[in-house]
């Protein structure tokens, strides 16, 4: 099968499973629920409203209750703002414009609030983003045809397997102070390669550091401007501020994650409200507001020279608003072309303001978290394409397990990595871990080749504590239970907290309560994690260092570091059932997340069946890590 017929029927496969549990949770739960799942802000208050482009209204909401709740409502998703009096009539559908702490913009699809906004109940639900599978499919039909029609476009003939890439022999070489020997090694082959180089970054080694010098070549080599993406709004925010931060003129398409000032102030919105021409669009925009003000005074009772007059004030005000509509059009082009580097999502790309624009160079960070359709957005604008990321580290996350078996779980960045070693390479010094951690994820995802740079390999909290600890609960009879789909393990939890309390008495000796070591405690269990923070809460001696003890999912740890990591594996069975403990890339972000100590505490028995798991055990006892939980007092 064509390559991209294939993505795309395996998109449609994704798309559909994704549509459908979205209309069963919109359909069968209730306000409260899909608030707890992150799908709805309720109740809310509106704080204001502004005229935007094209007339639309844009309105600026607040989250009045439930402020900390998670959710899934980011800047650019279809939104529908709603009233729970009558959730199915009293609604207008928008998109989000803007999100930052417990406040959102929403652009609505009408020029005025409808009148059933004034009677409360009101709330904000996201809608199906139908926006960005049509933008992955729309690239994918586009490079599709592109390649079918034989375009001189050598760099899908790379990605596809169809050529191989090539490497400029002249370049000049860019020494940097600050890199080791291989990040130099890949910042001169990312300057070199005409169509394509990788950057395969394990834990650790510096990625973002060696990506934005090799940015800063890039720039010096071509001068030409540079299209930074990654699927995250969080590693965007990273890199825009790390390339800002070198001097370089960065510009933020779309709406940032982390709403520092700083970051702000690199935004479109930001730039725009700083430039000299602004002023101007600021008194249009009020002069509308005025006509149209005036313009609804006329609602109630009026006759026909009223409604001609209301008229004659709507068009004034559509005129003055076109006439912003050119203003900010060109402020826009000012500061769009002055940039140096463009950062944005993979999806982002396709923004209306990037939309047409072309780039000689496109580079992809965390590319092993890239789902393969959403990369060739950016793609099809490069000439020259630079993939940065660990793809033996956390993958896509993808809705259909169909979808994903038949191939759409393999990155952009694997199947490079096995096609083209020639434009690899492995960034191998890390500057996190002691390398008794290290030792064991090197050798399973990364052939040995990982050292531990001399002012890590063997740092210690405290001289003759150990960096490494299984400790095994086999017999111990902590079963793990089961709450809707969820396992949790609560002797498991009580037995890691009393680890803890142990270990940070030894500490409170060395460290006081402000230079007190980071830790992180991770389960791969949503359940376990509630168990395991109820539990804090209610701990006094752990309760005095809460503000140095995160407890969440690998997931959210991935890209950070702690000083002490505890690792809670909770499943425990006869069965020797593991669920998705068997993804082992998952496992290899949360024991790579420690620095000093690394504690796992599990069920060998259970957890034995898989080979991973067993050998990991091999490797602690090798490194007397070995211990049994019987080994610690009041274990009952």
């Amino acid at each position: 099968m064509p390559y991209f017929k294939k993505l795309l029927d395996l998109l449609k496969t994704e798309r559909e499973e994704d549509l459908q549990s979205y209309i069963k949770q919109k359909e069968t739960l209730s306000v409260a629920e899909r608030r707890a799942n992150g799908l709805t802000w309720y109740p809310i208050a509106i704080r204001g409203s502004e005229m935007s482009r094209g007339d639309y209204l844009t309105v600026e909401v607040e989250r009045t209750t439930h402020q900390d709740l998670p959710h899934q409502l980011r800047f650019g998703m279809p939104a529908v703002l709603f009233s729970n009096h009558d959730p199915k009539n009293d609604r207008v559908e928008g998109v989000i414009a803007y999100q930052g702490g417990s406040r959102l913009k929403i652009t609505l699809r009408t020029d005025e609030l409808p009148d059933w906004a004034r009677d409360g109940k009101l709330g904000i639900d996201v809608l199906f983003d139908d926006h960005t599978y049509d933008e992955m499919q729309g690239a994918l039909k586009r490079a599709s045809l592109r390649n079918e029609q034989g375009d001189d476009h050598q760099l899908i003939k790379v990605l596809t397997g169809a050529d191989t890439p090539s490497f400029a022999t002249d370049i000049f070489h860019y020494p940097i102070a600050k890199l080791n020997e291989v990040q130099q090694l890949a910042v001169n082959r990312i300057v070199a390669a005409e169509q394509l180089a990788i950057v395969h970054g394990p834990p650790g080694t510096g990625k973002t550091t060696t990506l934005v010098q090799a940015i800063k070549a890039l720039i010096k080599d071509k001068g030409r401007q540079i299209l930074v993406v990654a699927p995250s709004n969080t590693a965007v925010d990273l890199l825009t501020e790390k390339l800002s931060y070198e001097g370089l003129n960065v510009l933020r398409i779309g709406n940032p994650a982390r709403v520092s000032e700083k970051l702000f102030s690199l935004t479109l919105d930001g730039k725009m409200a700083n430039h000299g021409t602004i002023k101007e669009v600021k008194d249009l925009k009020k002069q509308a507001a005025e006509y149209k003000n005036m313009a609804h005074k006329y609602k109630r009772n009026f006759g026909r020279a009223e409604k001609e007059q209301r008229k004659a004030l709507f068009d004034e005000a559509h005129k003055i608003m076109k006439a912003v509509a050119n203003t900010e059009q060109y402020i826009m082009d000012d500061l769009l072309d002055k940039a140096q580097v463009i950062t944005a999502t993979l999806v982002g790309a396709s923004h209306y303001t990037v939309r047409d624009r072309m780039f000689d160079t496109v580079v992809i960070d965390e590319a092993g978290q890239a789902l393969e359709p959403a990369c060739w957005i950016p793609i099809l604008k490069a000439q020259k394409l630079v993939l940065a990321g660990d793809h033996c580290q956390l993958s896509p996350t993808i809705k259909s397990n169909a979808a994903a078996k038949a191939g759409l779980s393999m990155t952009l960045l694997e199947k490079c990595v096995a096609l083209h070693p020639e434009a690899v390479v492995l960034l191998e010094e890390q500057y996190r871990m002691n390398e008794k951690i290290m030792n064991y994820s090197s050798s399973v995802f990364y052939e040995g080749k990982l050292k531990a740079n001399g002012s890590v390999a063997s740092h210690l909290l405290f001289e003759g504590d150990a960096p490494l600890a299984f400790i095994d609960t086999a017999g111990c009879g902590f079963e793990e239970k089961t709450e809707g789909t969820s396992t949790y393990n609560p002797e498991e939890a009580v037995f890691l907290l009393k680890h803890m309390t142990q270990l940070f008495t030894q500490l409170s000796a060395v460290y006081t309560v402000e230079n007190f070591p980071t830790v992180a405690v991770i389960s791969p269990y949503k359940q376990q994690i509630h168990v395991l923070k109820d539990l804090l809460i209610n701990h006094p001696t752990l309760q005095e260092y809460a503000s140095k003890i995160s407890v969440n999912t690998i997931d959210s740890f991935q890209g950070q570091e702690r000083d002490i990591v505890y690792i809670g594996m909770t499943r425990s069975n006869d069965e020797g059932a593991i669920g998705f403990l068997s993804d082992i890339r998952r496992m290899n972000v949360a024991m790579t997340r420690a620095r000093k100590k690394l504690v796992v505490i599990g069920d060998s028995a259970t957890l034995s069946r898989l080979p991973f798991y067993a050998d990991f055990i091999n490797y602690a006892e090798q490194m007397d890590a070995y211990q049994s939980a019987w080994e610690f007092a009041d274990v009952d």
